[in-house]
């Protein structure tokens, strides 16, 4: 990736159309989106900021506004007024714990109370909404019942504060196959149930698609059959989470078409690692596949 990222412009009115000027390129990918054309809108969009890291914060955000993305993501306080000033919002804040770090061992729980309760304050003074946490990881002396259970003590010391504040706290499924060795929540059937038994709607679930793919697949049947647990979605091309576009197995299209009839209506965020010199082209690319 470079700093200073340079956009090239398409050539050729027949074989692709004409590219503006402000960097909008006049084609029709594989997947069939068009790339003139104005947003749909149907599915709002969101950008993870770690997959960008050498591109300079008020790059991405300025290229985010311009071709249409609400927000850009993962971020802490220190970031949250770069997006502000450019129109944009936080649709997933970063929380500072770590992920093997859970609520599912008590021992944890003072530590982890005590950030959220700190972070919880700051994301809804700043106007935003989503706060990320996690399970933690599995133990040979604790297993998925008993890992459920503590997560419920715990997030029962932080959820009156989230529900006085209108913040939400989201746990990420990850996979824990590939990326998160020993990850506990790396399956909806089991997040589903954390959500059940914590009863709020102040906690739900993050339902990353690239993750879920890798441990159960089935994409479109458990989102539609647990929407109502889920918060937000991140994206990801498998494997490899690269691109989404025609060279990986997930056909985003009719992912996003389900998302969109299902009524949801927060965030998709994109967190796939471009392999493509020019990061921002393949950003822009899967806004397209994603805008149904």
């Amino acid at each position: 990736m470079e700093n200073t990222v340079s956009r090239r412009l398409a050539m050729g009115a027949v074989a692709a159309g004409v590219a503006a000027a402000a960097g909008v390129r006049g084609i029709r990918t594989a997947m069939g989106e068009d790339t003139n054309a104005a947003l749909k809108g149907n599915i709002r969009q969101s950008v993870c900021r770690w997959c960008y890291g050498k591109i300079p914060l008020d790059e991405l955000c300025e290229f985010s506004k311009k071709i249409g993305i609400e927000s850009v993501e993962l971020l802490g306080p220190n970031d949250w007024p770069t997006v502000r000033k450019y129109g944009l919002t936080c649709a997933m804040c970063s929380s500072g714990t770590s992920i093997p770090k859970g609520f599912n061992k008590l021992e944890n729980h003072d530590e982890l109370v005590a950030q959220y309760e700190k972070m919880i304050s700051l994301v809804a003074e700043a106007g935003f909404t989503n706060l990320i946490c996690f399970s933690g990881n599995r133990e040979p002396e604790l297993d998925d019942e008993q890992g459920l259970e503590n997560c419920v003590v715990g997030l029962k010391r932080v959820l009156p504060l989230a529900e006085k504040h209108k913040v939400v706290l989201v746990m990420e499924l990850l996979n824990s196959k590939v990326n998160h060795p020993g990850y506990m929540c790396d399956h909806t059937i089991w997040g589903a149930k954390l959500c059940k038994a914590i009863g709020s709607e102040n906690f739900k679930l993050l339902y990353d698609i690239y993750h879920m793919q890798i441990m159960e697949g089935d994409l479109i049947r458990t989102i539609r059959d647990n929407i109502q647990y889920i918060a937000h979605f991140h994206t990801g091309g498998n494997p490899g989470r690269h691109e989404i576009d025609e060279t990986q197995e997930i056909y985003y299209p009719a992912v996003m078409r389900a998302i969109v009839e299902t009524g949801y209506k927060g965030f998709v965020g994109q967190e796939f690692i471009p392999e493509n010199p020019n990061p921002l082209e393949s950003l822009e690319k899967a806004i397209r596949i994603c805008d149904v």
